[in-house]
């Protein structure tokens, strides 16, 4: 079975709550499955959830380069250049990255974010779709903050061939 779970802000991505956060239990009343990868307390959007943990281990981890895109709202507007470094890959403090695919796209249109995105007045946002085939820890957020443009809103939109399409946050699919 595979669960997909829109995850919304400010949950963690486990079943056991800490200092009284919100978990994946306050969401996800079946029982029997694992998270297939994890996705940071501050990022929304897709989770995968599996009672296989063959498939488990195939989805979340990166030797099988299982593609994940990401919608990021940075702060700035980059330019190609500042793209075109992402798509060679940069070098982080724990080594390079693989080569990411990545376009701006018109924002999208999203269910509003609880508290919102802090806002400059004269400081423009840009949305990116960037798809990765890693998932190191906060690594869509670190790329972004090397090329100079930092991540404001960061969603998980796709897992593979599975997307968050007509899953509402805090709400979840079962596939078969």
């Amino acid at each position: 079975m595979i669960l997909l779970f829109n995850k919304p802000f400010r949950v963690l991505s486990q079943f056991t709550s800490v200092d009284g956060k919100q978990t994946l239990a306050d969401f996800i009343d079946v029982s029997g499955v694992y998270p297939a990868g994890r996705l940071d307390y501050d990022s929304e959007g897709l989770m995968l959830l599996t009672d296989d943990g063959r498939l488990q281990q195939r989805i979340s981890s990166p030797r099988y380069g299982k593609q994940k895109e990401y919608w990021v709202q940075i702060e700035g507007v980059p330019s190609g250049y500042d793209l075109d470094r992402l798509r060679a890959g940069v070098q982080l403090k724990d080594g390079p990255t693989r080569p990411a695919v990545v376009r701006p796209i018109a924002p999208p249109s999203l269910w509003p974010r609880v508290p919102p995105i802090r806002e400059r007045r004269y400081i423009p946002t840009q949305w990116l779709s960037l798809t990765i085939s890693e998932g190191r820890n906060r690594q869509v957020r670190r790329m972004t903050a090397h090329i100079g443009f930092p991540t404001l809103r960061l969603i998980r939109y796709r897992i593979g061939d599975w997307t968050l399409e007509g899953i509402a946050p805090g709400r979840y699919r079962i596939c078969d």
